[in-house]
């Protein structure tokens, strides 16, 4: 994971360092911030996933197309997820209950189209998300009978699609000195188990994120 945020980081400041008689317009930044995710679609009992806390942060590259309008490339490693709610459900007869909670490892690569005046600045873009990682602590119970207890960490995700493709929407406000506060909400155009996945608990299940960050982008406007 870190070599491939390192990579990440060198390819936009190489972008951004580029010797071009256009370069006046390009920024360079860094951002980090918190994610608050969870699963979203069609869901059998979805009230047994809550909202989960995690970390986001990256950098960026703001490409200037006039005194408004901006293009801005990033890359961020995310943690999404979801959190097991403290209670019993109902289902086929059997009482369960699952505590604990799941984490998503993503690499992050949104495009936004960023429109800017007197310092609020509204976002919008696709996104391309890479699944680097699952991480679970969950127990489970079956009419109060432990059947489960385990803290595992796996890149062995045969069954469930680690490309996904989404979309990114928000706004903020950045200073004059590039210092900028912003909110976002970030969702999956994918699914994210495979067809076939034997957990139908996580049929159509989609990646929900919201976001909130603070970061900086040097240089001139």
């Amino acid at each position: 994971m870190k070599k491939l945020l390192l990579s990440a980081a060198v390819a936009l400041l190489a972008a951004a360092a580029a010797p071009t008689a256009h370069a006046q317009g390009i920024r360079f930044g860094v951002k980090a911030g918190a994610n608050l995710s969870n699963l979203a679609g069609d869901l059998v009992n979805q009230d047994q996933y809550k909202n989960r806390w995690g970390f986001q942060g990256g950098v960026m590259v703001n490409f200037g197309l006039g005194d408004i309008v901006s293009i801005q490339p990033e890359v961020l490693y995310s943690q999404k997820g979801f959190k097991y709610a403290d209670q019993q459900f109902t289902l086929l007869g059997s009482t369960y209950r699952n505590t604990g909670n799941v984490r998503y490892d993503y690499l992050d690569v949104p495009v936004l189209v960023r429109v800017r005046a007197a310092g609020i600045f509204f976002e919008l873009g696709p996104q391309y998300s890479y699944l680097m990682n699952v991480s679970a602590n969950r127990t489970q119970t079956i009419n109060g009978t432990v059947v489960s207890s385990a803290s595992s960490s796996t890149s062995n995700l045969d069954n469930v699609r680690r490309n996904e493709l989404g979309y990114v929407g928000g706004l903020g406000y950045e200073a004059s000195n590039g210092v900028m506060l912003g909110v976002r909400y970030s969702g999956a155009f994918t699914d994210f188990a495979k067809d076939g996945y034997s957990n139908n608990d996580f049929r159509n299940a989609r990646n929900s994120t919201f976001q909130a960050y603070v970061g900086v982008l040097l240089g001139g406007k």
